[in-house]
């Protein structure tokens, strides 16, 4: 059964224009790769996650400000956290910030997240994830959605017995990564589980995990029954990889789209995390963008070792000088930074990234 991907879909009261979401992810999320995602047919896109402490506490080095573009929409803040009322205002926040939806992270398996009990630890505490849930679905009026893991254990189940209970304490909406926390990204995703979520309850559940072609993006949906597929490291520097899920265009990108799409990203960042923060942030993103023999490898180690983003710009221009009339273009389709939405003093998240 072939399941039409530019179909939309809905979270209560949010359309989602196709069957294609763009997962949120530490030190990547930033809204460049987020308006990117959304050029390339994600239908829904998320920030990274952000601490609901530092929400509350204005302790963390913050970010500036998280800006909601007016291409963005639907847009998920996904959030973090283990003290229900905390998690309640930091939900508010995320409304006022312009947000569509609210997403809370119950399956993150890094240990700065889980020492303080919240991502995948929470499985293990039922009763205070649903807590939260309900707090949350209380404090605002927009969604609240709910990532998870199948549960800390290689071979748990446990998603299956908290997600009917998340539903029922006020998530309109689930993503499942049916991996355990002690896989990390290892093995295999069992979409089986997916599937028997799907069954159990009686609002969209999103499938993530291996998601990495089209193909791949049909079977999950016709075997699972979910209402949409996540995508994460597979569209990290290769937005691509999106156009092929979504619409089966398979072409490989000239040298000039390539340098076009990177050069927009490292000024979008720029003006997002400012040139100091951005030039090293960036780096990363070079070899993603650059690699799959895109470029040969020398070039990209070039680009990484330029101590200024204007650097970085010269020489993609200069190795590929159809890109700067590409970025012209896509530049010219970008919203007034005016219609932003800017809300003081947002942290970023444990990881450092953006």
């Amino acid at each position: 059964m072939q399941v039409n991907l530019r179909e939309s879909w809905w979270i209560r009261d949010v359309e989602v224009p196709t069957r294609l979401v763009l997962a949120p992810m530490a030190g990547v999320s930033v809204q460049a790769f987020r308006r990117q995602g959304r050029r390339y047919g994600a239908g829904l896109v998320c920030s990274e996650m952000v601490s609901c402490a530092g929400l509350e506490h204005r302790n963390e080095r913050t970010l500036g400000y998280l800006r909601v573009g007016a291409d963005e929409h639907p847009l998920a803040i996904q959030i973090f956290g283990s003290d229900p009322a905390v998690m309640a205002e930091a939900s508010r926040m995320v409304e006022a910030a312009g947000a569509d939806l609210v997403d809370v992270n119950f399956g993150c398996p890094v240990r700065k997240v889980t020492k303080t009990g919240a991502g995948v630890m929470l499985l293990d505490d039922p009763d205070r994830a649903c807590s939260i849930v309900e707090a949350m679905a209380a404090a605002v009026s927009i969604p609240i959605s709910v990532k998870l893991r199948r549960g800390l254990e290689n071979g748990s189940r446990v998603c299956l017995d908290v997600g009917p209970r998340l539903v029922e304490a006020g998530a309109a909406s689930l993503t499942l990564h049916p991996r355990s926390a002690k896989q990390m990204y290892t093995g295999v995703a069992d979409h089986h589980l997916t599937a028997e979520l799907v069954s159990l309850v009686d609002v969209p559940v999103v499938a993530s995990g291996d998601v990495t072609s089209r193909a791949r993006a049909q079977a999950v949906l016709a075997t699972t029954g979910a209402a949409a597929v996540m995508v994460g490291r597979g569209a990290q520097g290769n937005p691509w990889a999106l156009r092929e899920i979504i619409d089966g265009d398979c072409a490989e990108p000239t040298r000039e789209e390539v340098a076009a799409e990177l050069t927009l990203f490292v000024r979008e960042t720029v003006r997002e995390l400012g040139e100091h923060r951005a030039s090293g942030f960036l780096k990363k993103f070079y070899g993603w963008y650059l690699g799959r023999g895109r470029f040969p490898r020398p070039f990209k180690q070039e680009l990484v070792q330029l101590a200024a983003t204007d650097e970085v710009v010269t020489r993609l221009f200069a190795a590929s000088p159809g890109a700067a009339e590409i970025v012209e273009r896509l530049e010219a389709e970008l919203p007034d930074p005016q219609d932003e939405i800017l809300l003081d003093q947002m942290p970023i998240s444990l990881y450092g990234g953006g």
